[in-house]
């Protein structure tokens, strides 16, 4: 195994590194997608308690197995789990801590690339003679590869090389240069993001056009914050909230406990936690929400927002929006925005990179050179159907399956280790060592008891929700020997592609569509587990290395 010597240069860059790896575009592209289309005020409770119950216990955890693991000399998932429990298959569950980073960039990165070109165009003046339709269908054009940017043929592809380009490099430089890019470009992103939520908030209905003549945007802040009790009893409501604290916090990824693993043994962990993930929460609640909603509903209206909520609403939309402020302004604001939105992703995709380099280094004594860019090149392996196949739903599968499925399994069985098996009076000793913070006692009974419960509830509801959330009737039915009809929502209806077959049945003339649909969403699942199981096999032959070593 390779000797470590990269490490943290000040804990000021770490938090910011730490706070840039958890704010990113899930806070203001996600946090708002995922809001509207999970009934906005009836999301926002599930996500509060998802923070408290579920979201800080996880930073806990993951902050002390990293800083742990870190200690004997582990940096990545595997084997920092491994160093916590006698029984080396957990070094199996921490493959999770790789994959989930690799699958997510792999799709993470091409948003990336739409906010790179996007502040190209705004400041060449693209947008500025187009119609609100003209600048959505600029969209729908370029991610499905129909477009002709510049006279370029597939410029997605190579735009998204290039920015998976500047990730390899200031990867390869190591710790320094992720710590050096997220003190420029945290205080820029919320320095940018202040700026439009201050013109978000203050909003009215002084930009609602003939066209949308009731278009408010505090209404889109009312949907919002309007608490909505009914969702208490939506499993589906209750798994986006936790995927999207999961996502927007970088919990159950792996990141969190590699970044850790470079700590001193009685360096602060308790406080460093909660400042990043505060500050994650502070970015997504107070800007992530004021902008894209109360801004689109301000001038389209919150039918039209509820109605095309998806990660592309705010490309279809921000930038006819600031135009209609004025030529100059609207380049500011869709500079501030894109360049916002390009420095939030940069700055959570460098974190994507650790655990692999970790690992490579670890194992098989690669450099940051080479970790980087085997990194990059796996990234564009995964990440190339995405772009080419985009509008068959490859995308949204990695999203779904990678970006909230498998954080919310990883954070449960890690949970499990670190309160049942590495033991809950060890993990609360580890927590609190070297802490500048008395943590609530009560967060020990949380930890041990009420955050596994709630993620295993939130995982199994999500697996066998019944149809239309009707639990009453579903066990009632159950009862009489008529079965479990599932949801199209739930999970076993996703992995047998029901949903999509519903949809197809009530859709006769686009049959060919959804069959279309179902073969990439196989696909893209085939290619995801090809990809768990290679870094599987390259943790077992890491393990037989590590035995030959230590017979020697």
């Amino acid at each position: 195994m390779a000797k470590q010597s990269d490490s943290w240069g000040s804990r000021t860059g770490l938090i910011l590194a730490m706070a840039g790896n958890a704010v990113g575009l899930g806070n203001f592209l996600r946090f708002p997608v995922q809001a509207v289309q999970n009934g906005g005020g009836s999301f926002i409770i599930p996500y509060l308690v998802c923070f408290i119950l579920m979201g800080i216990p996880l930073l806990f955890t993951e902050w002390s197995i990293g800083r742990f693991g870190g200690k004997k000399g582990n940096h990545s998932t595997p084997y920092i789990l491994d160093s916590m429990s006698k029984r080396n298959w957990w070094k199996y569950i921490g493959v999770f801590g790789i994959f989930t980073n690799i699958a997510v960039v792999a799709y993470y990165t091409y948003i990336e690339s739409w906010t790179f070109i996007y502040v190209i165009h705004t400041v060449i003046g693209t947008f500025t003679q187009m119609t609100q339709a003209e600048v959505s269908e600029f969209f729908v054009q370029y991610v499905n590869l129909n477009g002709s940017d510049f006279g370029i043929p597939f410029l997605p592809v190579l735009v998204y090389i290039l920015v998976l380009g500047i990730n390899i490099y200031i990867l390869s430089t190591g710790l320094g240069g992720i710590e050096k890019v997220a003190k420029i470009g945290m205080p820029l992103l919320i320095l940018f993001g202040a700026v439009l939520a201050f013109k978000g908030w203050t909003m009215g209905t002084e930009n609602a056009s003939a066209a949308f003549p009731d278009a408010n945007a505090w209404d889109g802040i009312n949907f919002l914050w309007t608490p909505q009790y009914g969702s208490l009893l939506d499993p589906k409501v209750w798994l986006a909230a936790a995927g999207q604290i999961f996502f927007t916090l970088s919990v159950g990824m792996g990141s969190i406990q590699c970044y850790a693993s470079y700590l001193k043994e009685n360096e602060d962990i308790a406080l460093n936690s909660l400042t990043s993930g505060f500050t994650n929460e502070l970015v997504e609640i107070v800007l992530g929400s004021a902008i894209v909603i109360p801004i689109a509903a301000g001038f389209l209206g919150l039918d039209w927002i509820i109605e095309n909520a998806g990660f592309g609403m705010a490309f279809q939309t921000m930038p006819y929006l600031f135009v209609q402020w004025g030529e100059l302004f609207g380049m500011i604001a869709g500079i501030c925005w894109f360049g916002l939105l390009f420095f939030a992703g940069i700055t959570s995709s460098l974190a994507m990179g650790t655990p692999w380099m970790g690992f490579m280094q670890d194992e098989f004594g690669w450099g940051k050179v080479k970790g980087a860019v085997s990194f990059g090149i796996l990234a564009l392996i995964m990440g190339l159907p995405t772009i080419l196949f985009y509008q068959y739903g490859y995308f949204d599968e990695y999203d779904y399956w990678a970006g909230t499925v498998s954080l919310v399994v990883f954070a449960l069985l890690e949970m499990v280790l670190f309160t049942w098996v590495f033991g809950m009076d060890r993990g609360w000793a580890e927590l609190n060592r070297g802490a500048d913070i008395r943590i609530p006692i009560g967060y020990k009974w949380v930890m041990k008891y009420i955050t596994p419960v709630l993620l295993l509830l939130v995982l199994l509801s999500a697996l066998i929700t019944p149809e239309s959330n009707d639990w009453t009737a579903a066990f009632t039915s159950l009862m009489n020997g008529e079965g479990w009809a599932l949801d199209p929502s739930s999970l076993i209806s996703k992995l047998t592609h029901d949903d999509l077959k519903l949809l197809q049945l009530n859709d006769p003339q686009n049959r060919d569509m959804y069959d279309s649909k179902i073969l990439f969403s196989t696909l893209a699942r085939i290619q995801m587990l090809v990809l768990f199981l290679f870094i599987a096999a390259l943790v077992w032959y890491s393990g037989i290395k590590r035995k030959s070593i230590s017979h020697e």
